[in-house]
């Protein structure tokens, strides 16, 4: 059998099983066909079976999450904890509080989390979770009210050498705190270790709230100098405004870049003169407001109801840095046509396959998510290790760390992209050299 005919195979079985999961189908269809080549390659991992058993979470678990609001009325979400993968380390992987969560986005999330967590070249499996619950405009009461509730069932299942879950979109400082305050109640313990992106005064690691976006940028900037070009004097759009884009854009604008426009889910601004970084986080830090409110502060700047519109601004590089989907064939094409020249992936799978192909096509250098964003998990991992040895790096190690892992998460995958036949192609580059790992890992652990 050939590679494309196993990979054809497996794909028609996973869309019998999940033919209702649109995002899970999608990351499973770009990861798997990447991999031909290592399948014509390798036979030895179709005679073991082995993308049938990558395709199948190790564990699902689905549970009510009750609990009551201020007004006393009682409330029921739906949360998830997909473990995914297990390899090479740990289950690790964010967990997403808001109203878009289902079993299909939860299980794409966590597919693709195994070989962004594998590329990190730290000892970290694949695995995700959260739930339908919407923390915008609740009160720290009512978010503390539902992280307990949650952590009444996630606890059962998490540990420090079992699955340690994270933030993500709708998860940050507050309801990691309210998360882990209830689980060492729970379970009578300090560990740490279980969940990152903790706070500095219980556990947490410096730079960790940075990570991704400073990451992004650091991945970004590698492709970049493949060019012999850098951020110095770009005109960067990143979409979003939470904590990916608020750091994306500080790393990019402190390596020269402007950044000229940001977005939520109601809209986006654009600030010709570049985006004052300052306004944008006392609206969103501390505020927890909305985009809108920067015109409050910056009267040369416009605002645009509807957050897809942000891709018709012109602009060298694009950071998508808000939600899965968000760039799709006729937005990439936008930016095609503006002279756009990156494209580096900030959120989980921001760009759909059909844009995708359009980037490529057109010679836009491409940075897939699981390689450009992976320098949160790599950081949680770091934490992790902080905490295993209870001490604390400076944030001039950790973002050293950081970076070093960010430089070979593209040198690795621009390495496997030329071993394979595909130079210069980043997104076979990172599914084949995320996959490899694991691979091999499952190939010496036998049928399990």
């Amino acid at each position: 059998m050939t590679g494309k005919e196993y990979v054809l195979k497996v794909l028609s079985d996973v869309e019998k099983r999940n033919g209702n999961e649109a995002e899970f189908l999608n990351a499973v269809k770009e990861v798997t066909t990447s991999l031909i080549p290592v399948f014509d390659k390798h036979p030895e991992y179709i005679k073991a079976g082995l993308l049938e058993r990558l395709v199948e979470p190790e564990r699902q678990i689905m549970f009510r999450v009750p609990w009551v609001d201020d007004e006393g009325n009682v409330q029921v979400n739906r949360g998830y904890r997909i473990q995914f993968n297990s390899a090479i380390g740990p289950y690790k992987g964010g967990l997403r509080f808001h109203p878009s969560v289902n079993a299909s986005i939860v299980k794409f999330l966590g597919f693709e989390q195994i070989f962004k967590n594998s590329l990190t070249g730290l000892p970290i499996g694949g695995g995700k979770g959260g739930a339908d619950f919407d923390p915008k405009g609740k009160s720290d009461a009512e978010v503390m009210r539902f992280c307990q509730s949650f952590m009444a069932e996630l606890y059962r299942h998490i540990g420090m050498d079992t699955d340690v879950p994270a933030g993500d979109i709708g998860v940050g400082g507050r309801e990691i705190g309210y998360l882990y305050g209830y689980y060492k109640k729970l379970r009578g313990a300090n560990d740490p270790g279980v969940l990152t992106g903790k706070g500095l005064s219980y556990g947490g690691s410096l730079g960790r709230t940075q990570a991704t976006g400073y990451g992004l940028v650091y991945f970004t900037q590698e492709m970049l100098k493949s060019k012999n070009d850098s951020f110095e004097g770009k005109t960067v759009v990143i979409s979003g405004s939470g904590n990916v884009a608020i750091y994306a854009t500080e790393k990019a604008m402190q390596l020269g870049a402007k950044v000229v426009a940001l977005s939520d889910s109601n809209g986006y601004i654009y600030d010709e003169n570049g985006i004052n970084l300052d306004v944008v986080k006392e609206i969103k830090e501390v505020k927890r407001g909305r985009i809108k409110e920067y015109l409050n502060y910056v009267s040369t700047a416009s605002y645009t109801e509807g957050s897809r519109g942000i891709w018709t601004i012109k602009c060298d590089i694009a950071l998508p840095c808000a939600t899965q989907g968000e760039i799709d064939e006729e937005s990439a094409k936008i930016l095609v046509a503006n002279g756009t020249k990156v494209v580096s992936e900030g959120a989980n799978m921001p760009s759909t396959l059909e844009a995708i192909k359009v980037f490529q096509d057109n010679g836009v250098a491409f940075g897939p998510a699981k390689a450009a964003n992976a320098g949160g998990v790599a950081c949680s991992a770091l934490e992790m290790s902080q905490d295993s040895m209870r001490l604390s790096w400076t944030f001039e190690e950790v973002d050293e760390k950081l970076k070093n892992i960010m430089v070979n998460i593209y040198k690795n995958s621009e390495k496997a992209a030329a071993e394979y036949g595909h130079e210069g192609n980043l997104l076979m580059g990172a599914n084949i050299s995320g996959f490899k790992k694991v691979a091999d890992a499952m190939m010496a652990q036998g049928i399990v």
